[in-house]
């Protein structure tokens, strides 16, 4: 769910989206498809992201895009934050506003990229995947002990296992 879907605890789909700020974000569509070649379903994720931000700007009384601050745009992915959202999707969310503003300052719109101090969310990482009892079994089983290559691998394998040792140690 992006931040066109939801804001706290109301849709902001149905606020008013500012001309100059739906012209802005089609320019910054064309160059992407122009410059970088993105595929269209990463450029419809950029225009979702950058319409609901909008929405929710002119909600905070920001009236366009280019009038945006650092404050504005924090409290914006705070608010993402405190409802529920997930940090995966506020951090690429700002991957999207860090590229529009780079691009606002390249053409002149901005003085100052009011992304540029902004954090990321700290983002978890991902638990490694463990082997069942069974995988374990196979897996020491699978050295061909009767040859001394065989034992070697099966020590090995006894060892990593037993001291939990990663692949890449």
């Amino acid at each position: 769910m992006g931040i066109a879907a939801y804001d706290g605890d109301m849709p902001i789909a149905s606020s008013p989206l500012p001309e100059s700020d739906a012209r802005l974000i089609d320019r910054f569509i064309d160059m992407l498809w122009v410059e970088r070649g993105l595929s269209d379903l990463t450029l419809s994720a950029y225009r979702s992201d950058l319409e609901g931000l909008a929405r929710q700007l002119y909600r905070l009384q920001v009236p366009d895009l280019v009038s945006a601050d650092a404050a504005a745009l924090q409290a914006c992915l705070g608010a993402r934050l405190q409802a529920g959202l997930k940090p995966r999707s506020t951090a690429r969310l700002l991957s999207s506003l860090r590229r529009f503003y780079r691009y606002l300052v390249r053409e002149g719109l901005v003085h100052t990229d009011p992304t540029a101090l902004i954090q990321s969310p700290r983002l978890g990482r991902p638990l490694p995947k463990t082997l069942t009892e069974q995988d374990v079994e196979r897996l020491l089983g699978a050295p061909d002990t009767g040859m001394s290559l065989g034992l070697r691998d099966r020590a090995m394998l006894e060892t990593l296992y037993a001291s939990g040792l990663r692949v890449s140690e």
